[in-house]
C-alpha cells in the first residue's frame, strides 16, 4: 500500500471541521493528548508500517518547511 496524500473524503471540509470541532473546548494538553490518540488510532487501522514511516517523514518536511516559510516571512 502506497501513502495517499490525495484526499479520500467526498466532503474534504466536513473531515476538516469534525477535527476542529473535537479540539474545541479542550485544553492545549487535552488538544495535544487527543492528536497523538488520533494519530495512533488511524495508523493502527493503516497497518503499514511503511506508510506509517512515509507519512512521518511527510509530516516531518511539511514541519521543516512550514517553519523555513515563516523565518523568511519574518525576515
Amino acid at each position: 500500500m502506497a501513502l495517499s496524500t490525495a484526499s479520500n473524503f467526498a466532503k474534504p471540509d466536513d473531515a476538516f471541521r469534525a477535527i476542529v470541532e473535537a479540539h474545541r473546548g479542550l485544553s492545549e494538553q487535552d488538544s495535544a493528548d487527543l492528536d497523538a490518540a488520533l494519530v495512533l488510532i488511524l495508523a493502527n487501522h493503516i497497518g503499514d508500517i511503511t506508510v506509517l514511516r512515509e507519512a512521518i517523514t511527510l509530516a516531518k518536511r511539511r514541519m521543516i518547511d512550514a517553519s523555513q516559510q515563516q523565518q523568511q516571512q519574518q525576515q
